[in-house]
């Protein structure tokens, strides 16, 4: 395998179809304002390495990159690979990630707009990310201890799991299918309508008007903060353990609360059911 140290590269695909190649301690940065450094690479390690110009990784397989910073100038940085392994590096371009497949994040830095869109297979742990539109359309997401914050993420989203997590996002999982999210918090106004087979399991949801039009929802031993007008139109299992401010007309189902604030059945195709179980405060 040849290694490549200690230099600076600022020219139109400088390392075009690179393959077998380890890249350490180098910049991509300069005048000659060139694009698309590492295009059609297979099989190459990147270390500790700059980015500031765009596309460096388009058509990549087997990709690693550690220890490494792309800027804000670094835009649409992997697109349409597959088989990549990001470590301890900032992700700060717009569009940092896309129709890429096979992809694991362990401690990066994202600050990225339109990050993971039309991706499949990316495995996500011990990341703080700024973002909008976050993961837009893509699948087999697993995130383990991830802060997101920013606006409509995981729209459309389907087959994924998320653990441990915060996410401050609002019109978050929108038209989500087969999706569980558990022991996470979870704000933002207008959480996961037209969901279909969505599950929170020990969450903590704070935001209004969540959890709407859903199909197949569920919530286990979940706690819900400022949701008014909660469930409307859904078809929902749910089991709360504290006070709800309101629910307003669930299609179907079974909802559990200690308390509740206000319900409002104002359709004649509302039949789902809410049980107060207030809890004994004897000794």
């Amino acid at each position: 395998m040849q290694t490549i140290t200690g230099k600076t590269f600022d020219e139109e695909r400088a390392l075009y179809g690179a393959q077998n190649l380890t890249v350490r301690d180098c910049a991509f940065d300069g005048p000659a304002d060139g694009e698309s450094a590492f295009k059609e690479g297979r099989d190459v390690t990147v270390e500790n390495c700059f980015f500031n110009l765009r596309y460096p990784f388009w058509h990549d397989d087997r990709l690693r990159i550690a220890a490494s910073e792309m800027t804000a100038a670094c835009r649409a940085a992997l697109w349409y690979s597959n088989d990549i392994t990001v470590a301890d590096t900032k992700l700060h371009g717009i569009k940092a990630l896309r129709e890429c497949r096979n992809v694991v994040l362990r401690g990066c830095d994202i600050v990225s707009p339109e990050f993971g869109w039309s991706s499949q297979g990316v495995d996500m742990e011990d990341c703080t990310v700024q973002s909008e539109y976050f993961m837009m359309r893509s699948d087999r997401l697993a995130f383990r201890n991830v802060r997101m914050q920013g606006k409509y993420s995981f729209q459309y989203i389907a087959g994924s799991v998320f653990e441990d997590c915060v996410f401050d996002t609002k019109d978050a999982f929108w038209h989500a299918k087969n999706v569980t999210v558990k022991n996470s918090l979870v704000k933002g106004e207008y959480l996961a309508w037209y969901s279909e087979n969505v599950t929170f399991e020990n969450c903590r949801i704070i935001g209004a008007q969540p959890l709407c039009y859903c199909k197949g929802l569920r919530l286990i031993r979940c706690e819900m903060i400022d949701a008014d007008l909660s469930f409307e139109r859904s078809q929902v299992e749910a089991t709360l353990t504290a006070p709800i401010v309101s629910v307003k007309n669930p299609l179907s189902g079974h909802i559990y609360v200690p308390d509740l604030g206000e319900l409002i059945l104002d359709i004649p195709e509302a039949k789902g059911k809410v049980i107060v179980q207030k809890r004994c405060c004897c000794a």
